[in-house]
């Protein structure tokens, strides 16, 4: 047997050996990875030239101002004070292609929404009686003029209406994101739409009556898109009326996340034991309370069937009239109690284990306080880096020029010049006279057929692994540099006297100068990963209407493969950056050294991640649960003495819910050290148990505590060494 574990050892390598020099992180090092460091310097210098392409082609105004069928920006240079789009006949917008690809109708710049109900018809009546119209109603396209100085006859204007230069009708609208929306909430469904004064029926330019649900149907989706604008403006002034609330709540969760790392030493095997001795009680209430039910259903009709007799049903109420449901449910309930009891039978001291662990990681933390405010560095990077990406993706995203395609605004048409519909045309040079009345050179989209127009969509891609890769970096470079500062602390002898001076300082030092290519080579592979994932969910949301089920199920399949790898990957790359820190070699090397050391202690790695894991989200949800509550009896006046200090709001819930979330990510942000510390410590508590024996030339720098649950400790000279715990630790 003593062979076989033997043998398994060495198939993940030799333990680690005694060095006499070892004292913790070496300060002797050289760079590691050269080759990868050039390329990640090549590579974040193309993602800057990609960065100045797009700010030199793009136009963001582009995205922020709505675009008339001429290519005018509404409400911006010389259509300042026009910024909404007026559109002449909405019929033609059903559908979301409106959205992506432009409602085709004429659509114009104007100073303001319509406000009522008006149709040409009354124009023309008063024209033909005589009288004066109102010209200020008619909205026209650009170059076109109605006036009293225009001296235009009634046909002139029906005709200018037929051939879509001018519009058949308006009805009350409303901007939204500078778009004029039809006002219907008081119409009747499906009923015509009249004029205000004289009666008159809407009807477009094709003679067609004007109904509420055709406008609706016309409007729907343009309004979901653009209608969301105004709550999110409301969003925005609540946020600003109560933003130094805000501050002042994730400060509050900043100093309750540092009391609890604090005092974790005191409070954390307390609340492992407590959760697992309400879990086991639980079980046992589970299994009374199924066994209960079982005897009671024992003579009452039908409940002796089978649940495959029953089938499935919606109707849940009908598996609790059934035996069996109980019978399997209190089954169920024993195989996890049982594993439970067996789990703490043979696993109790690697649990023991993970709790002073915990305790010794507050210790870590509170020796080298800097490490609770070194998250910030990366946090800021990381908002820059975001901040960096999303202008990039936005200057490519409005990089092009007017785009122009020819628009046959009379669906009816079947002459020759209509089917140039879609054919791209120039403004300036298009005769008209050549073609239908109706047919135009409209505005479409923005684009053009340059090399660099045509791979758009290529540096979207690339500007999107630039996000993936230097976000990755980023965390890197902070785990590394924590990992460095905690392994100072586990390998000083005497602690805190023997901790070396200002240690996370020196971690960031040795991580930056020597270390940027192992970081860069770990971060890339993370990157790619992200990248395939990106790429299927977009094949995906691409097959979401095929009917092709084998290609569905390929697919899902592929993204949890790729999901699970992803975190594979990250749990991997954390240990090899704990190497790296200690050691100074490259990835490859570190991440094996890493790897096998975990995998000759596998037991313990599954009991102390398992442990430490539901700890961190128990301790992360209280803090954030505090907060919360706290933020919620504050902001609904329920605290009374503090009523004077709540802001008038339109939504409560909106600084609640904000506070809630940044609470969470301080906590996160904490517990993300307090995490990085325990997995650092581990690591070194493995390598010390391997390296040393307890003896006078190789006494163990792990704390008394953990000797004393593993029955060893440091012996004095001449002392002969006490085998302890079986070897079973």
């Amino acid at each position: 047997m003593a062979k076989d574990n033997e043998g398994e050892e060495k198939k993940y390598g030799d333990p680690a050996k005694f060095d006499p020099e070892f004292k913790g992180p070496i300060e002797n090092r050289s760079c590691t990875d050269i080759i990868c460091c050039l390329l990640f310097i090549i590579f974040i210098a193309g993602f800057v030239a990609v960065g100045i392409l797009a700010w030199v082609h793009g136009d963001p105004k582009l995205l922020l101002y709505p675009t008339d069928s001429q290519g005018n920006l509404c409400g911006n240079g010389n259509y300042a004070t026009k910024p909404n789009l007026h559109f002449f006949n909405l019929l033609d917008c059903a559908g979301f292609a409106s959205v992506l690809d432009g409602c085709p109708t004429p659509q114009v710049c104007v100073a303001t929404c319509p406000t009522e109900y008006w149709a040409y018809a009354i124009e023309i009546a008063k024209m033909n009686l005589g009288q004066e119209p109102d010209w200020d109603k008619f909205v026209c396209i650009e170059g076109v003029t109605v006036g009293s100085g225009a001296g235009l006859t009634a046909a002139q204007i029906e005709q200018y209406v037929k051939d879509q230069k001018c519009a058949a009708y308006t009805v009350p609208s409303k901007a939204y994101g500078g778009r004029c929306i039809p006002s219907l909430v008081e119409t009747i469904a499906n009923t015509v739409l009249t004029t205000d004064v004289s009666n008159t029926p809407l009807v477009d330019s094709s003679g067609n009556n004007v109904t509420n649900d055709r406008i609706s149907a016309g409007t729907a989706a343009l309004a979901l898109v653009l209608s969301a604008q105004e709550v999110v403006q409301e969003i925005f002034t609540d946020m600003v009326s109560s933003w130094y609330l805000i501050l002042g709540g994730l400060g509050a969760a900043m100093v309750v996340s540092f009391i609890y790392i604090v005092i974790m030493r005191w409070i954390a095997g307390v609340m492992v034991w407590f959760t697992i001795f309400a879990v086991i009680v639980l079980n046992i209430f589970g299994i009374y309370y199924c066994y209960t039910q079982y005897v009671a259903l024992e003579n009452v009709s039908g409940a002796d069937s089978s649940i495959y007799d029953v089938g499935f049903t919606t109707n849940l109420s009908t598996y609790t009239k059934l035996q069996d449901t109980w019978l399997g449910i209190g089954i169920a309930l024993s195989v996890i109690l049982l594993i439970i009891l067996l789990i703490l039978i043979f696993l109790r001291n690697r649990i023991r284990i993970a709790i002073a662990l915990i305790k010794e990681s507050s210790r870590a933390v509170s020796n080298i306080m800097s490490t609770l405010f070194f998250p910030l560095i990366p946090w800021i990077l990381q908002i820059v880096l975001f901040a960096y990406w999303g202008a990039v993706a936005l200057f490519l995203a409005s990089s092009g020029q007017a785009q122009y395609e020819v628009q046959d605004y009379n669906s009816t048409n079947t002459s020759t010049a209509s089917n140039m519909t879609g054919q791209s045309c120039t403004p300036t040079s298009f005769d008209t006279s050549a073609v239908s009345s109706t047919v135009q050179c409209a505005f479409v989209k923005y684009g053009a057929t340059s090399l660099y127009y045509q791979n758009l969509f290529y540096l979207q891609i690339f500007n999107l692994f630039g996000l993936f890769w230097v976000m990755n970096f980023i965390v890197a470079l902070g785990q590394c540099t924590l990992a460095g500062a905690f392994a100072s602390y586990y390998w000083a002898f005497t602690k805190p006297k023997d901790i070396p001076t200002f240690p996370l300082t020196a971690s960031f030092g040795r991580s930056l100068r020597y270390h940027l290519g192992s970081l860069a080579f770990g971060s890339f592979i993370i990157a790619v990963v992200q990248i395939i994932r990106v790429m299927l969910e977009y094949v995906d949301h691409k097959l979401k209407d095929s009917e092709n089920r084998a290609a569905k199920f390929l697919l899902k399949c592929l993204k949890c493969c790729f999901w699970c790898l992803e975190k594979l990957l990250k749990f991997l790359n954390k240990n090899a950056y704990i190497m790296i820190a200690i050691y100074g070699k490259n990835f490859c090397v570190s991440a094996k050294k890493a790897f096998f050391l975990i995998m000759r202690n596998i037991l313990r790695v599954a009991a102390v991640t398992s442990v430490t894991n539901f700890l961190f989200l128990l301790s992360k949800l209280v803090v954030t649960g505090a907060i919360g509550t706290l933020s919620f009896y504050f902001f609904t006046g329920k605290i009374t003495f503090a009523t004077a200090y709540v802001p008038n709001l339109k939504y409560y819930m909106v600084p609640i819910i904000v506070v809630v979330i940044g609470a969470y990510m301080v906590a996160a942000c904490f517990f993300s050290v307090y995490n990085m510390a325990v997995d650092t410590l581990f690591l070194c508590f493995l390598e010390d148990l391997e390296r040393n024996d307890g003896s006078p030339e190789k006494p163990y720098y792990m704390s008394k505590e953990l000797m004393s649950i593993l029955g060893k400790k440091n012996r004095k000279e001449g002392e002969k060494e006490k085998k302890g715990c079986c070897g079973c630790c």
